[in-house]
C-alpha cells in the first residue's frame, strides 16, 4: 500500500521511498578490462573521469558494466572516448593481503557515446 506521502507501510512501519541513481558525463581513462569470473559471469570494468565545476581537480569513477548490451559498449570505446552514464552507486567489498577493503563503483544500466561537442 503506498500512502499520500509516497511512502510504502510494510505490516504497521512505513518505508520512505529511496533512490540510488547515478548520472555521469565524463572522458573514459585507459582500455576497458573484461573479466570472467569464477562464476562464469562476464563483467566489463573502466573508469571514468568526470571534472569538477570551476575547473579544479578531476574525479577517477569505476564503472561496472554487467549487461550484455553495456558490456559491448564498453568494449568499442577507448582511452578518451567521452560517454554519458546512468546507473546506481555500489559499493563492494573484497579482501587484500592487508584485510578487508571496500570501494564505490557505478553499476552501469546505460552507456552511450556523447556526441561532439559534448
Amino acid at each position: 500500500m503506498t500512502t499520500s506521502k509516497g511512502t510504502t507501510k510494510r505490516g504497521t512501519a512505513p518505508v520512505e521511498a529511496t533512490v540510488n541513481r547515478v548520472e555521469l558525463a565524463g572522458r573514459v581513462s585507459g582500455d576497458p578490462q573484461e573479466r570472467t569470473l569464477p562464476s562464469r559471469d562476464v563483467l566489463v570494468t573502466l573508469r571514468l573521469v568526470v571534472a569538477r565545476s570551476g575547473g579544479g581537480p578531476v574525479d577517477t569513477i569505476d564503472l561496472a558494466c554487467w549487461s550484455a548490451s553495456t558490456r559491448r559498449t564498453a568494449l568499442r570505446l577507448g582511452d578518451g572516448d567521452r560517454v554519458e552514464v546512468t546507473g546506481a552507486l555500489r559499493r563492494r567489498f573484497f579482501r587484500t593481503p592487508g584485510g578487508a577493503a571496500s570501494r564505490y563503483e557505478v553499476e552501469v544500466s546505460t552507456l552511450r557515446r556523447a556526441r561532439r561537442g559534448n
